[in-house]
């Protein structure tokens, strides 16, 4: 049962509730951007960024930090995510492929999420609809006018921080000297993908309780079907399987999550967190990514299914990729082997190797 946990976190909502933090505790902070200006036309008179930081920031000859990591969190996770024993324990510690000792590792809160500007934080629905371009400018103002850095050693990034890195390579492909995108497609979100999404977004404003989100209290049965969603969407079908093999032992696990999950949640910030990749398709762009990269998925994967081929129909126009497919298993994690670094850490070692400057 503990195994098939760990394997239904795979959106970085399920993921960070279960982690456990690793050590050395990290420094944070959080950075203010001012008047900052949405893509759609709104703005936001102060957009903070919360984040978190391991290692110190080393400069080169010219003055210009050369040691920067980072690292993108999913749908509806934080930075904590990538403390999580399964990510941590594999890549920070002495002599392992991000050893703190030699990387800065930056790690945010991404508009929208944990400890950064969000809807639950006062303006509720009324908060501006923000889209993944957003999120990668404000990540950007973070990293040249809150940290000093205007370079980076290794974008990595999960799930929805996949897709960012996309983003990122093709609005500023010199800025990174390698991407390490896991667990999403450089296409608009379309088919199955957008479906359940949709269904989750429904869900949560179809609820009576949702008062035009202006809520007294949390719209709980759209918040009940938003976890069934993400719960399905997470899950690894292998493990499922082996781990829930009685009729009780699936309902007994149901009600357990649920329990566990829905207090943590807030309706507004959800919905406004799967809303964001409305504008997200980089799908034309694929050309211009000229940093050396390594795309992973993973087979069993429900929100990245590579029966649907569409790796095979962009790796070709992407300079510098090595793209691996994580094979199905019974030890599989679903879409969130992205976070459990056992699967790929040898990847992540040659990525660097053949990125050195």
């Amino acid at each position: 049962m503990k195994r098939l946990l760990s394997a239904v976190c795979g959106l970085a909502a399920l993921a960070l509730s279960s982690a456990v933090l690793a050590r050395p505790a990290p420094a944070e902070g959080d950075f203010t951007a001012t008047d900052f200006a949405l893509a759609g036309g709104q703005r936001l008179p102060e957009l903070r960024l919360h984040y978190r930081t391991l290692g110190a920031p080393r400069r080169g000859a010219d003055g210009r930090v050369e040691n920067a990591v980072l690292l993108l969190h999913g749908t509806g996770g934080t930075g904590a995510q990538f403390l999580s024993p399964q990510f941590a324990g594999e890549l920070f510690g002495p002599g392992q492929p991000l050893d703190t000792s030699r990387y800065y590792i930056i790690m945010p809160d991404n508009l929208g999420h944990g400890g950064s500007s969000k809807p639950s934080d006062g303006q509720r629905a009324r908060f501006p609809e923000y889209g993944y371009a957003d999120m990668v400018e404000a990540q950007r103002r973070l990293l040249t006018e809150g940290l000093g850095v205007d370079r980076l050693r290794l974008i990595l990034g999960t799930s929805m921080g996949c897709m960012h890195i996309f983003v990122w390579a093709e609005t500023h492909p010199d800025f990174a000297d390698a991407l390490m995108p896991m667990a999403c497609q450089p296409t608009a979100i379309v088919g199955r993908n957008r479906l359940w999404r949709s269904m989750l977004k429904d869900a949560i404003r179809s609820d009576p309780a949702w008062a035009g989100g202006d809520y007294a209290t949390q719209p709980v049965e759209g918040l009940r079907t938003a976890v069934d969603l993400l719960l399905l969407a997470g899950s690894a079908p292998m493990a499922m399987q082996q781990d829930l093999a009685t009729p009780a032992a699936v309902d007994e696990w149901l009600t357990a999550q649920q329990a566990r999950r829905i207090p943590a949640l807030d309706a507004n910030d959800l919905w406004h967190q799967v809303n964001a990749s409305f504008d997200y398709d980089p799908s034309a762009g694929l050309e211009r990514i000229t940093a050396p990269m390594t795309w992973i998925n993973s087979a069993d994967d429900f929100i990245n299914p590579p029966e649907l081929g569409l790796a095979e129909q962009f790796v070709p126009r992407i300079a510098s990729v090595r793209y691996r497919l994580v094979p199905n298993s019974a030890g599989g994690k679903g879409h969130g082997t992205h976070t459990w670094a056992a699967f790929w850490k040898d990847d992540l070692v040659d990525l660097l190797a053949r990125s050195e400057r």
